[in-house]
């Protein structure tokens, strides 16, 4: 089913890269609320022009096509996610609680995000026998070809739009573990960083650092442990091992469940469905 056709039929559509670790952030809040969506993989630069074109105001993944409109920024995209299906409940009830939230959501967003993205190609970069796969999952053979044909314009690219350098790679490791460290600090007796239950501040730390924890939850291939640079994998060993990174992994365990995606011969009935029911907010979304 196209995205038009899955759009008209009232099902969200969501366009992603499927590393992203914003995108995994919508894709998590989803999952989580059982919300049936189709995804839509675009290749890395041509994401740009699609979300231009989608949003009107938005060069880059997630975007959420829904109710007629496409919305840009996971923020956004979470805050309209849950004004139409509120359960579970991702934001407190509890003003003070919500606040807290959506603050913790704010500085893991812009102190971490951007941090671990240049981190991550900086070292992954001169390797595209790893970085290609990742963009091409599940893509025909002839696209994969055409990305590694393409892949070294795209690395200048890349390199320039992240503003990667040996300099910025450096201090983004060091704010990825000052923003570890925060993280440390937040979690509470109930083990959530704000109140006693699963928030849009603990769903948004622990997605944007799956690449640290390597959950077994995350919906798509990463690189082999034993495939990353060596610089990288001993920063990464070093960050997993820590009460933060483990922290992670147990959010993965107990929250992510399972996907929501439906296949395009299940969109049609999922979408009739979902005009007489919301999601069950009893339902189990952990594993």
């Amino acid at each position: 089913m196209s995205a038009a056709l899955a759009e008209s039929r009232g099902v969200p559509v969501l366009w992603q890269l499927q590393i992203s670790h914003y995108v995994e952030k919508v894709r998590w809040a989803l999952d989580y609320k059982r919300i049936p969506h189709i995804r839509r993989t675009l290749l890395p630069g041509l994401h740009v022009v699609k979300a231009k074109r989608l949003t009107g105001d938005t060069s880059t993944v997630p975007v959420l096509t829904i109710d007629g409109r496409s919305i840009g920024d996971s923020t956004r995209i979470i805050a309209a996610i849950d004004e139409r299906w509120p359960q579970p409940q991702l934001y407190p009830e509890d003003p003070a609680q919500r606040r807290r939230a959506l603050e913790l959501e704010e500085f893991f967003d812009e102190e971490l995000g951007p941090h671990i993205r240049r981190a991550f190609y900086h070292e992954l970069l001169p390797h595209p026998e790893l970085v290609v796969p990742l963009f091409t999952h599940g893509q025909p053979a002839v696209t994969r070809d055409a990305l590694r044909a393409g892949f070294p314009m795209l690395r200048v690219a890349m390199r320039r739009r992240l503003e990667i350098s040996d300099e910025s790679a450096a201090h983004s490791r060091a704010k990825m573990v000052a923003a570890l460290d925060r993280l440390e600090r937040e979690i509470s007796a109930s083990g959530y960083l704000v109140g006693d239950s699963f928030t849009v501040a603990d769903l948004t730390a622990a997605a944007l650092f799956y690449g640290v924890a390597r959950p077994p939850e995350f919906p798509y291939p990463m690189v082999a442990v034993d495939d990353l640079p060596d610089s990288w994998r001993e920063f990464h060993g070093s960050l997993a091992q820590r009460p933060g990174g483990q922290w992670v992994a147990q959010m993965y365990r107990r929250h992510r469940g399972q996907s929501a995606e439906l296949t395009p011969a299940e969109a049609p009935v999922a979408s009739r469905a979902r005009t007489q029911t919301r999601p069950d907010p009893t339902a189990t979304t952990s594993r």
